[in-house]
């Protein structure tokens, strides 16, 4: 597909491939996956494109070099969602845990919201890290992914965990955290005077940390973006998050 249509074609027509395949061949995750990344893709395609115009020229993207943060029990969709969207766009994503390395998995949990008083927990897929975390080099990145679930709670008691995190807010690279991912830019002490939002059970760790809360909507799907960081409730807000996300990241699909 990549050698016969403009960018922004490619985009209007990958997601109704993949999501045909992800039904037929892999699954639910894959399937949502797919569905979000026709959002985001459809809403950065420009003002009455339709069907993509395929007489119109191609604009190259800059490829961007993103390091996502993860750990045991990191949210299933929060990890593998982010990854396979800004992949699918063109961006190199590495997955790195605290004393793990490329090849090694981490577990991950489904948390999802069925009408209790929080978020149920069940077992999620294993998730494949691509990079050594005792390699990270924050000079050889453009941006940072935090993604939630129960892996912050103990990857921000790791001191490189947040020294990574210091020097991309020192540097001013984007970041984009989710879910539980905030609580590592609280302990990294990199959210005073941003606005942003969480998981609400992560409400007053926020406000601690010197940041003004942005309320989550009823339907946990809004993101907000404060200068380099972009933050967000829940997986709900897939679209909306990597949407912003990019924008900050300087990706745009032009005629």
């Amino acid at each position: 597909m990549q050698g016969f249509y403009p960018v922004h074609a490619r985009l209007y027509i990958a997601p109704y491939y993949v999501l045909w395949q992800s039904i037929c061949n892999v699954g639910y995750v894959a399937a949502v996956t797919a569905a979000a990344v026709f959002i985001t893709c459809s809403a950065m395609l420009p003002a009455g494109s339709g069907g993509a115009d395929l007489s119109r020229k191609e604009t190259k993207m800059a490829e961007k070099r993103i390091l996502m943060l993860v750990g045991d029990f990191v949210e299933d969709y929060e990890a593998m969602v982010p990854f396979q969207m800004l992949g699918m766009v063109g961006h190199t994503v590495h997955a790195v845990c605290p004393g793990k390395k490329a090849g090694e998995t981490v577990k991950t949990a489904v948390h999802d919201f069925e009408g209790d008083q929080t978020y149920t927990e069940k077992p999620g897929h294993n998730f494949m890290l691509n990079c050594d975390f005792d390699s990270v080099d924050v000079a050889h990145y453009d941006a940072l992914v935090v993604p939630g679930g129960r892996a912050p709670e103990y990857i921000r008691l790791n001191a490189r965990v947040i020294e990574i995190v210091r020097q991309f807010d020192k540097a001013r690279k984007p970041i984009a955290a989710v879910c539980h991912g905030q609580q590592v830019l609280v302990t990294a002490g990199v959210l005073q005077g941003h606005t942003c939002t969480a998981y609400p059970a992560v409400k007053p760790d926020v406000e601690a940390a010197g940041a003004t809360w942005c309320e989550v909507n009823d339907t946990a799907s809004n993101a907000c973006v404060s200068g380099h960081v972009v933050t967000a409730p829940a997986w709900p807000a897939h679209p909306e998050w990597m949407r912003k996300f990019l924008e900050v990241l300087g990706t745009r699909i032009e005629p």
